[in-house]
């Protein structure tokens, strides 16, 4: 079914928030009618409210574009974070928001080429092929060669900040953290999204990243072309293929699906221990399996550049005989921001046992040879240990944010790795740095 188009996007900050502000009263009318549900049937559910509060938030959001589209995004990849419904419609925001339409486009190259994309490539599609939440691609061909084109909502870069503050609300309410929390790890996705922006930047990473990453087996990434890129438009080669989601539903095989397995794996494996910086989007959209059998990566907007200290205390706490080791796992501890001098004696004797508790159970897959993410009752035991901590008392009357900013992005790398090695049920060989060994 083809997405309907937009034909105009709320770019000043008065526009986006009065659209918000328009969204808050419409989930405010929902709760209305969820009470007056409940006050005649007891019984009846948070299902229909939830329905009703996800619909129009993700509604509103795609229209909006940018940063609040990109948050619900990626709180989508949390499987925890979310009620199913906001689950399934935020996951949306991963390849098929509602397209801006063609008028709009063509003023984007006017302003950065000085002229349409139709008398700069030979041919151009005048519907994206592709909408997302930073922006949309077009196919497009040029001597010879099929083309990607992408191309930046406008708008987006420069609402990033008063997006992310007009987002709080609906955060700390999905996410039941408190402000404090939340203001610890929202100038780290500020910066993050800040850079998504910057097409130059990206096009420049995805040079270095491919590069240093092209000796790995079946793995596939596009040529990038710096004449037809800019600002805010980047092209690069068309990867031929179909999403991940589309290739498991045409039946592959268990030896298909841990070559690419294997394949996802090395290319994090080499990102994160070899070049301290890595693709920290790791979401279906953002990957390609080509026809012979190679998976083609092809957005590098959202990396994250690991400090070295954080590296080295971070992946220590993956050696078995660490948790034994009660000094050096207590300075590790204090060095990750996971207890502080301001916990009283029981907090830091409960949230020592919860991050052992979590550290023994996510570092698992380093501890065998092979490791086999088809095993669901491995990530039933992470999200049941979730479910746990976030509803203990303790860890909700917590007066501080847990874990050091750089975490937060790192975590979300590796989560959403092993979601994708557990869709593609793959069975890899789990390889560490020498230095962990």
């Amino acid at each position: 079914m083809e997405k309907k188009e937009q034909a105009s996007i709320p770019v000043g900050k008065v526009q986006r928030a009065a659209k918000f502000i328009k969204t808050g009263a419409k989930v405010g009318g929902n709760y209305v009618k969820h009470y007056a549900r409940k006050f005649k049937d007891p019984e009846h559910s948070r299902d229909q409210l939830d329905n009703d509060n996800a619909t129009d938030i993700y509604g509103s959001l795609s229209e909006l574009k940018g940063s609040a589209l990109k948050v619900a995004q990626m709180m989508s990849m949390d499987k925890n974070l979310l009620p199913r419904a906001y689950q399934e419609q935020f996951a949306m925001a991963q390849y098929s928001a509602p397209p801006l339409s063609y008028p709009l486009v063509v003023k984007t190259f006017q302003k950065y080429f000085a002229k349409g994309p139709e008398a700069i490539f030979e041919t151009f599609t005048r519907s994206a092929v592709n909408a997302a939440s930073i922006g949309q691609v077009h196919q497009a061909t040029l001597e010879g060669k099929k083309l990607a084109v992408k191309i930046q909502y406008p708008g987006v870069a420069s609402s990033v900040s008063s997006d992310l503050k007009l987002v709080r609300p609906f955060a700390l309410r999905l996410l039941n953290i408190s402000e404090k929390e939340l203001s610890h790890y929202m100038a780290e996705v500020e910066e993050r999204l800040l850079e998504e922006t910057d097409y130059k930047l990206e096009v420049k990473r995805s040079k270095e990243i491919s590069a240093e990453c092209s000796h790995i087996p079946h793995l596939a990434f596009p040529t990038y072309y710096e004449a037809l890129s800019c600002e805010r438009v980047i092209t690069m080669d068309w990867l031929e293929g179909k999403h991940i989601k589309e290739w498991l539903q045409t039946g592959p095989s268990q030896e298909a699906r841990n070559r690419i397995g294997q394949a996802l794996w090395d290319f994090y494996h080499h990102q994160v221990h070899e070049l301290k910086q890595v693709h920290a989007d790791p979401h279906p959209g953002n990957f390609i399996m080509m026809k012979k059998g190679d998976l083609g990566i092809i957005d590098f907007g959202c990396v994250k550049v690991i400090p070295e200290d954080f590296y080295l205390g971070y992946f220590s706490l993956i050696k078995k005989e660490l948790v034994a080791n009660k000094e050096e796992l207590d300075k590790i501890f204090y060095d990750l921001e996971f207890i502080s001098d301001r916990d009283t004696a029981e907090e830091r004797i409960f949230f020592k046992s919860v991050f052992k508790e979590m550290i023994s159970l996510i570092g698992r897959p380093f501890h065998q040879e092979w490791f086999d993410f088809a095993d669901d009752t491995y990530f039933d035991q992470i999200f049941a240990l979730s479910d746990r901590v976030s509803n203990d008392k303790m860890f909700k009357k917590s007066r501080q944010a847990r874990g050091s900013k750089h975490g937060l992005y790192v975590n979300r790398t590796y989560f959403g790795l092993y979601s994708l090695l557990n869709q593609l049920q793959a069975k890899v060989k789990t390889t560490k740095p020498d230095w962990l060994k």
